[in-house]
């Protein structure tokens, strides 16, 4: 029925747990919670993810727009009681297992390929592997990551105590990983490249409102110096064309997301960003084949809603091994 294989010779080895409902492909909310749904209705349910379980939302500071919690959480703690729950209904979980292709062999039973060389076979799979922060692609960028370039303020924030640090991008992203910084920063500019943020409104207020803070709009920066670590970052304004030197030890990047989607793009229809098309089921052109959350095309990137992604999967998915 389908024509999708895997080419090259490398020998595989078959897992051991033989055959599972249902092999879900990313640890964050939407896969999670997916989990939650079919192990706790009798489904043997195994995640694989290529890190830790959590995604992005584990390396938020704060997470206050989570129904349940009024104060906010932080996004690790949240994942982590995610999990759990998960765990307590018998989701078999793996971590640092990178996938390398997903092959539909027939009806109800679709294959799934490792990095490391391992075959899991489910009756569904569920794709739910998020995305990435985009790269600028300018020079310095990749020569001084970890000598003072981040994609993390989470993780990376405290090593900047007392210095001065630049957060490229105003955006929902940099205002809220930037807040924290804040704290221990001596200067935190915030550089955009629009002429104004698009982040939530209670996010800029707190930016402008602190003593510590610079938000500057409407130019495009073009280099991060430095030789053994950071200097700074060179930058063009847009409405004067003059170019300008914000100086910096530490820099972190908030321009956006990619999806996690090379290993499919063969398999399922793409949107012309990379994102995954699927109907109002979570259902791809692929029998059997589902994608949630972040990876998902027309979702917003919120994590209230990659939970409901997770939730519709998880109904769909029960209809569909009803009546295989």
């Amino acid at each position: 029925m389908f024509d999708f294989k895997i080419t090259d010779s490398k020998p595989k080895k078959q897992t051991e747990g033989g055959l599972y409902d249902i092999v879900i492909i990313g640890g964050g909310p939407a896969g999670l919670t997916t989990a939650i749904y079919t192990a706790r209705d009798g489904m043997k349910t195994l995640i694989l993810d290529r890190e830790t379980t959590g995604g992005l939302a584990a390396t938020t500071e704060l997470i206050e727009n989570y129904p349940g919690f009024p104060q906010g959480i932080s996004g690790m703690d949240l994942m982590d009681r995610i999990r759990q729950q998960a765990e307590r209904f018998g989701t078999e979980i793996i971590e640092f297992e990178e996938v390398r292709a997903v092959v539909p062999v027939e009806e109800g039973l679709i294959e799934v390929h490792t990095e490391g060389d391992q075959v899991f076979q489910g009756k569904t799979v569920v794709i739910a592997t998020g995305s990435e922060p985009k790269k600028l692609g300018i020079p310095g960028e990749d020569e001084l990551y970890g000598k003072g370039v981040s994609y993390c303020a989470t993780c990376d924030g405290p090593l900047f105590k007392g210095k001065d640090v630049v957060i490229i991008g105003a955006g929902n992203s940099g205002l809220q990983e930037g807040i924290p910084v804040l704290e221990y920063a001596n200067h935190v500019t915030f550089l955009e490249f629009l002429a104004y943020s698009r982040a939530e409104q209670i996010l800029q207020d707190r930016v402008r409102a602190h003593e510590k803070s610079t938000l500057i709009f409407n130019h495009r920066v073009i280099e991060i110096k430095g030789e053994r670590a950071v200097t700074g970052v060179s930058a063009i304004d847009r409405e004067t064309n003059e170019e300008k030197f914000f100086p910096a030890d530490g820099v972190f990047i908030y321009v956006g997301y990619s999806p996690y989607t090379a290993f499919v793009r063969d398999l399922v229809d793409l949107n012309k960003w990379g994102y995954i098309q699927t109907d109002e089921l979570m259902r791809t052109k692929v029998p059997g084949l589902y994608a949630i959350g972040d990876v998902r095309a027309d979702n917003p990137a919120q994590m209230t809603v990659s939970v409901g992604d997770g939730t519709k999967a998880a109904l769909a998915i029960r209809e569909y091994l009803q009546n295989l």
